[in-house]
């Protein structure tokens, strides 16, 4: 794949040449696969140890706890970084950019978030386990497995003499609640990178070769309160004219075209013989296409009550950019798709709804694999869940296509 991109610094430069597939006729990845499935034990008991330590992402406490330990965790089995930035700020977990050396000038980008969904004390109700090959507690499959296979996909390359490029590694604390503080941190990290891996769970064992872009908004409307039975015609309702905006919002939703528009909060009023003075909704939306986004954006500034009297304001804004199925983003995956052939795996693609942090890095034109990390499933709910095998086999990928960079 060639061609051009933005570095998002308004520079254009040549886009990165991802390697084609034939580049894995040359890999062992069966001997990489086989030394990985030699450290199983150790593979699991680094996953527990991470899911064991709680790392919620509104407790910057706990959050900032887990990275320390996550990199001492990284130069124990990979050796310290060239380099190493940390990032902080007030109420947000702590972000970490570790340069690992490597031959060659074409640095790889790694992204794992090391925050969860889960607020502490979970572990109490339902701790790290192991039961066959399933792995189950808080934050096991989103993503801390695939930030466990991510090293250990680097540690078989080094452990194997392979030659692998410089890869730098960026462990967000932030990610869960929609990478506020990380996004510029993320996206300067990833500037001139030959290629994005990106450890976010597989969907059904599937890579994400495509991401819905995803909108915030919350809709204010205000009115004129008066009395409902005394004098309503003085009165102007905030909870009309909301409603009429939810209506407007309903008809906009494009499902066909990839489009939702969930109004899931709906707020407003004092009392039921008053008529409302105020009413407020908060909206998620979901586009597959730039295109999508900007009719979204038009409709959002559209939106208006009958009543001139009821004023309606929006607030709120893109979270994260769509990350389409660009042609740099199928070249990594028919690289990883041929690396694990070499195991006999067929592996597929898919797109989906959710945002990753890599829809930020798609959006500077580089190449992105994302979907590299756990197969299993329950992402967000208790029965979370990953399998230890497929660890080992994604790790075995992973550590492919980093090889074919090399």
């Amino acid at each position: 794949m060639t061609g051009r991109w933005h570095d998002g610094a308004g520079t254009t430069r040549p886009a990165p040449t991802v390697p084609p597939p034939e580049a894995a006729d040359g890999l062992d990845v069966r001997a990489m696969a086989d030394w990985l499935a030699g450290h199983r034990e150790e593979i699991v008991a680094d996953l527990l140890d991470l899911v064991g330590r709680e790392s919620p992402s509104d407790d910057p406490g706990l959050l900032a706890d887990l990275l320390a330990h996550l990199e001492d965790w990284v130069g124990r089995r990979l050796g310290a970084p060239e380099a190493r930035t940390l990032h902080t700020a007030e109420g947000f977990g702590p972000v970490a950019v570790l340069d690992l050396p490597g031959h060659g000038d074409g640095r790889l980008v790694a992204l794992c978030h090391y925050d969860t969904v889960f607020p502490a004390g979970t572990l109490e109700e339902r701790p790290a386990a192991l039961d066959g090959d399933r792995l189950t507690g808080p934050g096991v499959f989103d993503m801390k497995a695939g930030l466990v296979q991510c090293v250990w996909a680097l540690r078989a390359l080094d452990a194997l003499g392979a030659r692998r490029p410089p890869v730098r590694l960026v462990l967000n604390g932030d990610e869960e609640i929609g990478s506020l503080f990380s996004r510029p941190i993320i996206e300067e990290a990833a500037a001139g990178a030959a290629a994005v891996l990106v450890f976010e769970a597989s969907v059904d064992g599937a890579l994400k070769t495509a991401r819905k872009g995803v909108g915030l908004f919350d809709v204010t409307v205000h009115g004129v309160e008066s009395h409902a039975g005394l004098d309503p015609e003085a009165g102007a309702s905030a909870v009309s004219g909301l409603a009429h905006v939810v209506a407007a919002l309903d008809a906009g939703e494009d499902l066909n075209r990839g489009t939702s528009i969930n109004v899931g909060v709906i707020r407003g009023g004092t009392r039921a013989n008053v008529v409302a003075g105020h009413a407020a909704a908060g909206i998620d939306v979901r586009v597959s296409t730039r295109a999508e986004q900007d009719r979204v954006d038009e409709l959002m500034r559209s939106l208006r009550a009958p009543d001139e009297r009821v004023s309606v304001e929006v607030t709120g804004g893109w979270n994260r950019p769509v990350m389409e199925r660009t042609a740099g983003v199928a070249a990594m995956y028919e690289l990883a798709r041929a690396v694990a052939a070499q195991m006999g795996v067929d592996l597929r693609e898919q797109s989906v709804g959710g945002a990753s942090d890599g829809n930020f890095v798609a959006a500077l034109g580089l190449p992105v694999l994302d979907g590299l990390g756990a197969v299993g499933s329950g992402a967000h709910a208790r029965h979370e869940n990953a399998s230890v095998t497929g660890m080992i086999e994604r790790a075995a990928v992973a550590a492919g296509v980093v090889a074919a960079f090399g």
